[in-house]
């Protein structure tokens, strides 16, 4: 029997670790500042028109030119990013500036940074933004798109950094 009880933060923390997502870096320019940082909290939200959602720390008073700057853009990284995604994971203590010299850069359509090489970018112009506990929730429709070469992706599970296994096991029943 299923038992309800108080979720404390670390054992959301520990339950989390068993979730696997694609790593990204998100970025932004513009009169606020430039910003990046890594993200797992990333996906879809329509494809007409094309939009995409963002989950950023609101906490961290770094993260206001995602929001002030009215632009991101958000950068798909592949598994030869790992030094990428650390670097800007905010666990390096790297600034701004040795964070984007990590990397090959470049603006599609809204002035976003936007990385040469990811395996894809969304250009995105703010379209709305939620706050919702301790992070805030970024719509982007995306006005910008680049498709990079077809890499492994990288993998944040279980607090670490995975590529995808070559292994592929067919859906032989409907779920």
């Amino acid at each position: 029997m299923l038992q309800k009880n108080d979720i404390g933060p670390q054992a959301y923390r520990d339950a989390m670790a068993h979730f696997a997502g694609h790593v990204h870096v998100v970025t932004t320019d513009g009169p606020a500042g430039r910003r990046g940082a890594t993200v797992i909290a990333a996906c879809s939200v329509s494809d007409t028109p094309p939009m995409v959602l963002v989950c950023v720390n609101r906490e961290n008073p770094k993260n206001e030119p995602f929001l002030l700057n009215g632009r991101f853009a958000l950068n798909t990284l592949s598994s030869h990013h790992r030094a990428l995604a650390t670097g800007f994971s905010g666990l390096t203590g790297l600034s701004a500036e040795e964070r984007f010299a990590l990397a090959e850069w470049d603006v599609i359509a809204t002035g976003a940074p936007t990385l040469v090489d990811a395996l894809a970018v969304f250009d995105c112009e703010l379209v709305e933004a939620k706050d919702i506990a301790t992070h805030r929730i970024l719509f982007g429709k995306v006005t910008g798109l680049r498709i990079g070469d077809n890499l492994k992706p990288l993998i944040y599970h279980d607090r670490g950094y995975h590529v995808l296994s070559d292994v592929k096991t067919p859906i032989t029943e409907r779920e």
